[in-house]
């Protein structure tokens, strides 16, 4: 077996391709002293897309790393992903703060732009080419990154996540934190939460990201209400509504729902699902338009 892993290992070293999850160290300002991950394929592409990826609470980058096959979409298509990380308030995204719930404010979002940024910079990335997408407090921290920073991020995938500030005005938001109202499925008008997005960006005018909001049925830790509440906010803000079901997308447990003409805004809740990052990489990669 160590000599068929070695010979393997000579083989990749043989064929230049070497490509493994690095940590960046100085990437930009850092108010919340996150860290950076970043996965770079060897054939990158001519401007390069980037897709940020984030962890769940008690996560971190390195094991999200292995949580998706995005490493594999990312070799064979030429992306290159960042995993951010965050050792702060045990392993979950501040999604609450005042500050990453306002552009330009601080807090772990801006962290996470900054991881962008410099990508950008390093790789000769395309800026209107960045995607983001994360499970549980990470699809929290998606629709929040997606709120604050609409000129940033292209699209972006939730999965058992919550609404951008949902948890606005709690102390915290991990599972352990006294105020659980935002995980047990708050609810407002599709008017108020579109205008939490709105206010966390005050003048702001061009586009917004397009999402995609999956959730199961069965999950008990954060409500699949809140799926329902992320998918009014978002329809408010990109001004589509509802307009049909279809059954069996992207496997029988699901039922996809359909915003418009399903280019901006797509909801998908799994029968029998509980807390679970139900990633369908083909289908969230086609969403974001770096496949076919």
């Amino acid at each position: 077996m160590l000599l068929k892993s070695l010979a393997t290992f000579a083989a990749l070293a043989a064929s230049g391709l070497c490509a493994s999850l690095q940590q960046v160290s100085n990437f930009g300002t850092n108010p919340t002293r996150i860290q950076m991950y970043i996965y770079v394929p060897d054939r990158l592409a001519t401007k390069p897309a980037i897709i940020v990826a984030l962890h769940p609470c008690g996560g971190t980058g390195q094991q999200w790393f292995s949580g998706t096959r995005l490493p594999s979409y990312a070799d064979s298509n030429g992306f290159i992903l960042i995993y951010p990380s965050t050792p702060n308030m045990s392993n979950c995204w501040d999604v609450h703060s005042p500050a990453s719930l306002t552009h330009g404010a601080g807090g772990d979002a801006l962290g996470i732009v900054n991881m962008v940024n410099y990508t950008i910079e390093r790789y000769g990335a395309d800026r209107a080419r960045v995607y983001v997408m994360g499970f549980s407090s990470g699809g929290m921290m998606t629709n929040v990154l997606a709120g604050s920073y609409p000129d940033v991020f292209e699209a972006g995938a939730a999965y058992s996540g919550t609404p951008h500030a949902c948890f606005a005005g709690a102390q915290g938001a991990t599972p352990f934190a006294p105020n659980q109202t935002c995980a047990q499925g708050l609810q407002h008008t599709p008017q108020e939460w579109g205008n939490f997005v709105r206010n966390s960006y005050p003048g702001y005018t061009g586009r917004r990201p397009r999402m995609q909001i999956s959730h199961g049925l069965a999950d008990t830790l954060v409500r699949p209400q809140c799926a329902v509440e992320a998918l009014k906010q978002w329809s408010n803000v990109l001004g589509v509504e509802f307009t049909r079901n279809v059954t069996g997308v992207p496997s029988a447990q699901f039922t996809q729902q359909i915003y418009g003409d399903g280019t901006k805004l797509q909801g998908f809740f799994g029968q029998g699902v509980g807390h679970a990052p139900t990633v369908n990489e083909q289908q969230m990669l086609r969403f974001f338009g770096l496949i076919n």
